[in-house]
């Protein structure tokens, strides 16, 4: 499964931030977050790794599953 392919509503990247751990958070245009980890074989995701694979994701959506949860759409 696609990360973009979650139950969730879907919502636009505007950033990126680490959390306390270092691992990498998708702020999203709702202002919640979603970790986006590269973590073979369980996810692959390896664009998160660099500076420039992050600011090329920018804009992509993710599907947010705190909207959903709350009902928003």
């Amino acid at each position: 499964m696609r990360f973009t392919d979650r139950p969730g509503v879907p919502r636009r990247v505007v950033g990126f931030h680490r959390d306390d751990g270092g691992h990498w958070v998708a702020d999203l245009a709702c202002g919640h977050g979603q970790h986006v980890r590269h973590e073979p074989p369980l996810a692959s995701r390896p664009w998160v790794l660099t500076p420039e694979g992050r600011a090329a994701f920018v804009g992509e959506t993710l599907h947010c599953v705190r909207c959903a949860e709350a009902g928003a759409s």
